[in-house]
């Protein structure tokens, strides 16, 4: 049995704080060991990727207590932003950093992309979980093409939706900035005319973005018809789905969006922004329709078009949700996800 030791940031289990990256990484690591690896999970305590001094120690303290010669999967929230900690332990590691979202994508912060790099070039094989996201990292730095993986992110298919219903939207993003809840709120507002309501899953951290929200709700008389229900994780999110009609997404940067596979696993169509690996995720159907639409990023009129055009023909809708089934039929598993990220550890040990 061959070990693997997995480094994650803390925090992967709170259920507070869902989200694609720590349910990619809970499953891999759970798919590892299925596939007969010796999986050591290492949570690093700290604010990543804004590390503080506390944080980079006890990093430090779990890369040393890992056997020479052993290869180390690090999510890249840790891993990218820590080139003297890891730098200086790839003569010694096999170091394979898992790539959610390239940091140095932000061209205008230029200490994350020579962090990243650093990072990159000393590792054995580098995992993205999209082809944006490996096209990215071999336009920003200088890797060997060969040791740069994709490992699409799985998919649970759920229970098949068989809702005739067009109004009741499911917005699946953690409540932040960069996840578009203010776009979709000021495409909401022009609809009033429509029947509809809007379900926002996700996390309520970011206490003073979501106040200014709830403000814009409540301004917007959008109170009775948008319901901000916080985290949702098990059978609660799966009912959310289940109770669901279209799925919306405003991100304004995604490295993929699990929660666009996700909702396809249902059969659900997806409105959302293209961004970044978006259209990847949504794929189209066998014979090339998307199931949905993707719209531009930070652009409410554009959002609220596509909104009533699922809300107001019956063609759009069966069109949407008949590419939705093709499309559920070809998404990949957890199994195929484990299987690309296996052979990208076994050739960083050759």
């Amino acid at each position: 049995m061959t070990a693997v030791h997995v480094v994650v940031p803390e925090g992967i289990e709170d259920p507070v704080r869902p989200s694609g990256g720590n349910t990619y990484d809970r499953r891999v690591s759970r798919e590892l060991a299925e596939r007969g690896w010796g999986v050591q999970v290492h949570a690093v305590p700290g604010d990543w990727p804004r590390p503080d001094a506390a944080a980079c120690a006890a990093l430090a303290g779990v890369v040393r207590q890992i056997p020479d010669g052993s290869p180390a999967l690090l999510d890249g929230l840790v891993a990218c932003t820590a080139p003297e900690i890891l730098v200086p332990q790839s003569s010694r590691l096999r170091l394979v950093p898992l790539v959610h979202t390239p940091l140095g994508a932000d061209t205008a912060d230029g200490e994350a992309r020579a962090r990243e790099g650093a990072v990159l070039a000393a590792a054995a094989s580098v995992v993205t979980t999209s082809s944006w996201s490996r096209r990215t990292l071999l336009e920003l730095y200088s890797l060997p093409e060969e040791r740069v993986y994709v490992a699409e992110p799985g998919v649970d298919r759920g229970p098949f939706s068989q809702r005739t219903s067009a109004g009741a939207f499911l917005c699946v993003a953690a409540v932040v900035h960069g996840k578009g809840h203010d776009t979709l709120l000021d495409a909401l507002a022009t609809m009033t005319d429509l029947h509809w309501d809007c379900l926002c899953v996700g996390s309520l951290e970011r206490e003073p973005f979501v106040e200014s929200l709830r403000r814009r709700v409540s301004d917007s008389g959008l109170a009775d018809r948008v319901c901000f229900a916080g985290p949702q994780t098990g059978a609660e999110l799966e009912r959310c789905y289940e109770s669901a009609d279209l799925l919306v997404l405003a991100s304004r940067a995604e490295s993929y969006g699990m929660v666009v596979t996700e909702a396809l696993g249902h059969g659900l169509p997806v409105v959302a922004t293209d961004v970044g690996g978006v259209a990847e995720a949504l794929g189209r159907s066998t014979d090339g329709a998307r199931p949905g639409r993707l719209v531009p990023s930070a652009d409410p009129a554009a959002l609220a078009e596509a909104l009533r055009a699922w809300l107001g023909d019956e063609d759009v809708r069966v069109a949407w949700r008949r590419a939705a089934r093709e499309r559920r039929a070809s998404l990949i598993r957890w199994s195929d996800t484990s299987s690309v990220v296996a052979t990208a550890l076994a050739e960083a040990s050759r």
